[in-house]
Order: C-alpha cells, then sequence, then structure tokens
C-alpha cells in the first residue's frame, strides 16, 4: 500500500513523507480515527516507503521490499497481535515488541511495528510499552492505531505524535465506489453519505447484501408508513429488532439521511442536493406533504429512540414508538 494509493488524508501524508524526505521522524506515532479508516494503510504506505529500495518519499511497488511489504511478510515489519479478543496484555507487549524491538533488524535500516486496536492495552502494557517510547533504538519505529486516543496514559500521549485522521470528502468517495466498484451513482452516493467520510466503511458498504437490504426495507417502510396498521408497524419493529443482520443504529441513520433529503428539497426545491436520487419522485411528495414541524417531530422522534437504546429501554417498544411517530407526521 503507498501514499498514492491512499485517497484523502492528505495532510497526514504530507507529514509522513516530508518526515522520511528529511529523515527526521519519530520513534512513536498514534494513528487516530474510527474502525475502517484507513490507519493501518497509512502506516503501512510508510512502512513501506521507508524500506523501499529506491528510498523515495512512496514506496515503488516493484522492488522485492515493496513486495514484501504488500504481501505481509518483510522480515522487519511486525504486527503486535493479542490472543485475549478485548485486552493486549503486558506479556504481548513484552514478547512481541520490548523484547523483539532490541535485536536489529534483519534486512533493512528500520524496524517497524504496527499495534493495531492500541486502545486495548491495558495500563500494564501501557507502562510497560512507555519504557521503550522512552529509549527506543535508532532503528525502531513503533505505530499505534486507535479508535481513541483518550485511552491512553498522558505519559504515552506526550511522547508520540498524534495524527487524526479527518473524514474524506462525499464526492472523493462517490467518484472512487462509480469508478472502481463499478456502483451506479445512486448507490455510490448512499453509501457515500452514510460512510460520513469513511472510505474503508464506504466499500463494504458497497459490497454488502445486508446493507442493501436494509436500505430498501426502511425506504419501504416510508413509503408505506402513512397506511399502516398499528399490528404492520409493531411487525416490522419486531422484525428489525430481532433480526441478527439488521443494526438498529444503522436503520436509523439510513432513515435520518431520508428525511434530511426530505428537509433539504422542501427548503430549497435543489433536486441536486437529493442522497436517495433513484427516489427523488417520493422525496419531492413527502417534501410537500410533511410540515417542517413534522419534519422536527421526525428527527426528534430518531433522536430520542437512539437515548432509548442506549439506556437499554426495551428495544422493541423503542424502535415501535420511533415508526410510529414517523407515521403520523406523514399524514
Amino acid at each position: 500500500m503507498a501514499f498514492s494509493d491512499i485517497k484523502g488524508q492528505d495532510d497526514i501524508k504530507a507529514h509522513l513523507q516530508g518526515a522520511i524526505k528529511n529523515k527526521k521522524f519519530s520513534h512513536a506515532y498514534i494513528i487516530s480515527g474510527e474502525k475502517d479508516s484507513g490507519k493501518k494503510m497509512l502506516a503501512e504506505a510508510f512502512a513501506q516507503a521507508i524500506l523501499c529500495e529506491e528510498e523515495g518519499i512512496d514506496g515503488c511497488g516493484k522492488c522485492q521490499s515493496c513486495h514484501q511489504v504488500i504481501n505481509r511478510n518483510h522480515p522487519d515489519i511486525h504486527y503486535v497481535e493479542h490472543e485475549k479478543p478485548k485486552t493486549i496484555g503486558i506479556d504481548d507487549i513484552r514478547t512481541q515488541l520490548n523484547n523483539d524491538i532490541v535485536i536489529k533488524p534483519y534486512s533493512s535500516n528500520y524496524k517497524i511495528y504496527i499495534v493495531d486496536e492500541a486502545e486495548l492495552m491495558s495500563e500494564q502494557a501501557q507502562n510497560a510499552l512507555l519504557k521503550t517510547i522512552e529509549e527506543p533504538p535508532e532503528y525502531g519505529i513503533i505505530f499505534l492505531l486507535t479508535t481513541s486516543a483518550t485511552s491512553f496514559l498522558p505519559t504515552i500521549l506526550s511522547r508520540c505524535v498524534l495524527l487524526d485522521l479527518k473524514p474524506i470528502n462525499q464526492e472523493i468517495i462517490k467518484k472512487d465506489l462509480m469508478t472502481y466498484h463499478g456502483m451506479p451513482d445512486y448507490q455510490a452516493q448512499v453509501c457515500a453519505a452514510f460512510s460520513q467520510g469513511n472510505f474503508g466503511k464506504a466499500i463494504k458498504l458497497a459490497e454488502s447484501e445486508d446493507f442493501k437490504e436494509l436500505k430498501n426495507s426502511m425506504v419501504s417502510f416510508v413509503k408505506q408508513a402513512a397506511s399502516m396498521g398499528a399490528f404492520e408497524i409493531n411487525q416490522i419493529a419486531t422484525d428489525i429488532t430481532s433480526s441478527e443482520t439488521v443494526d438498529i443504529a444503522d436503520y436509523m441513520d439510513l432513515m435520518t439521511i431520508w428525511f434530511k433529503d426530505v428537509l433539504l428539497y422542501k427548503s430549497t426545491g435543489d433536486k441536486n442536493l437529493v442522497i436517495y436520487q433513484d427516489e427523488i419522485m417520493i422525496i419531492k411528495r413527502l417534501s410537500a406533504e410533511i410540515s417542517y414541524e413534522g419534519l422536527e417531530n421526525i428527527f426528534q422522534a430518531i433522536d430520542t429512540c437512539r437515548k432509548r437504546l442506549k439506556a437499554n429501554v426495551n428495544n422493541n417498544l423503542s424502535v415501535e414508538l420511533m415508526l410510529m411517530a414517523v407515521k403520523e407526521n406523514i399524514l
């Protein structure tokens, strides 16, 4: 994975490439961003560039070292793993990092350690790592990849360079999905909007049959909600909350995007602002039928449902009340 293959994150790429060019880089980096946002890709792009036989600011992709990085079998890149699913323990750090980093690189000038899900490190593991970060060997570089930089001890944070990933422009994501994943523009637009600037998430959504079914289910409901009775709405709520493939939060996010489309079209009349382009006719109709107060009530109902679910209120009841509020405000 070369820097040139990564979409977006230009500031972070420029920082890392500038460090490589000037040979002035930190021995410890924290890359922070949500799941699937490209943290590991950036760490691997740095590793490929700094180990590349061409010695440029990006990996050439052709030399033996680059091929080893791409295939994840380079002897001087180490991925710290953990047996326990929710904890990186002190033994994991000592065995795979602290005890190994004292051994000089096998075939290059640097040894690079990538710790994914680094927020799972116990306090003891962080303290063990701290000793290495404070006095690293000249050739050692450590990447801590995390969804939450606040989970680290202040002593760890103070000794690392923090790189915080930013959301990628939705148009860039949409174009990539259309060009490289063969998606029609209206589907790419929904995936790009739903991903909220997360490229990896957008690609997963584009390839997910479950997501397509979830979207179709939500659209089917809002189209028919006005004519539904209490029993039908109860059944839909039951289907949503009992399904093993449906994420309730995703369902609510899709519904939020839908009614934002209705609100945008109602206030501007500009169809180009609509995400659900393939449903533009129903968006137009609903924008004429639902009042601003009704839309506000719907958004409030979705937000209330989120809060109830977080508070562990009965899932089925919470979703049913939300769906009923949607029905009442579409009428």
